[in-house]
């Protein structure tokens, strides 16, 4: 086997394999056999003359050789991307595959739906949405943006700020009427709260009141969950009272199914952000987007200006 049998396929394969660390995982993801991926990989060490993973039982990682292959073999593809990429702008058809990731209930709410106006924009543009609160690494999972509510601590990706996430403390009127409705913050501690089990914290409401002042409060109860649409179903359910980020519930609030209580406080908001892949911010489709989940989502109930 010479250098000619190092194909842009086995390159990809590759890429892949050293970005997960599994060839299983790979496998799975191409809808091939472990066999095939395994045959890729060998083929293309042959072809290159040197060694570029190594394997365990559990775990598949790049030697020394691998490490550099693999960033020049990433450079090698990005280039054939922009390459068509260039060809398909010049007819003015974009096309192709972007990778986004979404925090689960936000993409649930909101970002499906500004997907599927944005395909119908750009037909030839297909959309691989996934949808989790884990953090990610995004050039491992191949996934060129990822939407992330919270603080973000990964410098090594492009960051673009998409706004402010404005939270209200809300109940439905079924809770009230059994429970009473809090007219402070420290009746509070008084209630069945629902709260969010993989936030840290979240056993304490730390609320401003109208003067400026802040105030922790205790917050406990029988029900914790890990996911936001399982909070709206509890609160819809009457089973506690909560905060909530207000694109999340703000349907629920306008038909009357939930009220928002203690109007005069407020909650720190929450930061909403675009995380983008480097090398892929230029790629033409990401980069259209990009632009157009700025302003789209600049206009969801509850997020505010960052500026």
């Amino acid at each position: 086997m010479d250098r000619s049998d190092v194909t842009l396929e086995r390159m990809r394969t590759f890429v892949r394999v050293a970005e997960r660390g599994s060839l299983s995982a790979v496998a799975r993801e191409l809808g091939a056999g472990q066999s095939t991926v395994t045959r890729h990989v060998r083929e293309l060490e042959e072809a290159v003359g040197s060694s570029l993973l190594s394997r365990t039982t559990r775990r598949v990682t790049l030697t020394d050789e691998g490490s550099r292959y693999y960033a020049n073999c990433l450079h090698i593809l990005r280039l054939v991307e922009e390459a068509g990429e260039e060809v398909r702008d010049t007819r003015g058809t974009p096309a192709g595959t972007i990778r986004l990731s979404c925090t689960a209930a936000l993409g649930v709410r909101h970002i499906g739906r500004l997907i599927f106006a944005f395909q119908d924009r750009y037909p030839d543009i297909r959309i691989d949405l996934s949808l989790t609160d884990e953090r990610i690494d995004l050039v491992r999972d191949g996934v060129d943006i990822a939407v992330r509510l919270g603080p973000l601590t990964d410098s090594s990706m492009k960051l673009r700020a998409l706004g402010e996430s404005r939270r209200v403390l809300v109940a439905a009127p079924s809770y009230l009427a059994s429970r009473g409705r809090p007219t402070s913050p420290n009746d509070l501690s008084a209630h069945n709260g629902i709260r969010m089990s993989n936030i840290a914290g979240s056993d304490v409401l730390v609320l401003r009141g109208p003067d400026g002042e802040r105030c922790s409060v205790a917050f406990g109860g029988r029900l914790s969950v890990d996911h936001g649409l399982a909070a709206r179903e509890a609160f819809v359910a009457g089973r506690g009272i909560g905060p909530a980020h207000l694109w999340l519930v703000e349907d629920l609030l306008a038909d009357g199914r939930l009220e928002v209580l203690l109007p005069d406080y407020s909650f720190a908001t929450v930061p909403l952000n675009m995380l983008i892949v480097p090398e892929r911010a230029g790629v033409a489709r990401v980069r259209l987007l990009i632009n157009y989940l700025v302003v789209e989502i600049a206009r969801i109930p509850g997020i505010a200006s960052s500026g």
